[in-house]
């Protein structure tokens, strides 16, 4: 790949490194949008049922985050060493774990705002992604200054825990909308970027499918959320 290619256009390095990009990213927003109706699903089952009690049990809570991160370790970490049958039933466990977890934050706001927010998010979230597929624009400066957005937010938010400042909920919530709204513009460039690097048989684009979704799902997460911190009324 030449240095104007990297500067320029990603999709024209893809296209001349041989890479079926529509096939790649035709699978990874398949596989984000399924995981994304394994959540909902999950969600869904678990304010219905008895598990709800699980649920709302503290420690059980805690166990089931915990092992959400390290689901997504082991698949991002893991991703030379796994097969993609092992990191599709990884990514579809964390997906309805996170519908697990998700359950008690969905029931303290209205259906309405959920709703709301989902689709706000979702409308967000698409132009953003196509932004990244499209863009000419190198957006791979932007990683490092997210991150520590990310970094920053998260600090924020375990400080506000013990203040619980309004304004500073406020500003943690809108600080979070902006920078996964710009991580996922960053994510979908480096999605096309990396399958551009990489020689694809049939095993690589199924794995690698799986690895683009949890990104792209991780972002969609994590604005939905901000977004209901923001504008959600609670119940």
């Amino acid at each position: 790949m030449n240095t104007s290619n990297q500067n320029g256009s990603w999709l024209s390095s893809l296209e001349s490194g041989g890479v079926d990009l529509q096939s790649i990213m035709r699978q990874v927003y398949v596989w984000m949008g399924f995981g994304m109706l394994v959540t909902a699903g999950m969600a869904y089952f678990t304010v219905s049922t008895p598990l709800l009690k699980l649920a709302s049990n503290p420690i059980i809570l805690l166990v089931a985050v915990l092992a959400e991160f390290g689901l997504v370790m082991g698949i991002s970490l893991g991703f030379n060493r796994i097969s993609a049958s092992t990191a599709t039933l990884l990514f579809l466990a964390y997906a309805a774990l996170n519908g697990f977890t998700l359950s008690m934050v969905l029931l303290a706001f209205t259906l309405g705002s959920v709703l709301a927010a989902f689709v706000s998010t979702a409308a967000l979230f698409g132009a953003m992604s196509v932004l990244g597929y499209t863009t000419k624009v190198d957006l791979s400066k932007m990683g490092t200054f997210l991150m520590m957005g990310v970094i920053g937010i998260l600090i924020a938010s375990v400080v506000n825990m013990f203040i619980s400042s309004g304004p500073l909920d406020f500003l943690i919530s809108a600080a979070g909308v902006l920078i996964f709204t710009g991580l996922t513009a960053y994510d979908t460039q480096r999605i096309g970027r990396m399958a551009a690097q990489r020689g694809m048989d049939a095993e690589a684009a199924a794995k690698f499918g799986i690895f683009g979704a949890l990104k792209l799902y991780l972002d969609f997460i994590n604005m939905f959320l901000f977004m209901l911190r923001l504008f959600g009324r609670r119940r």
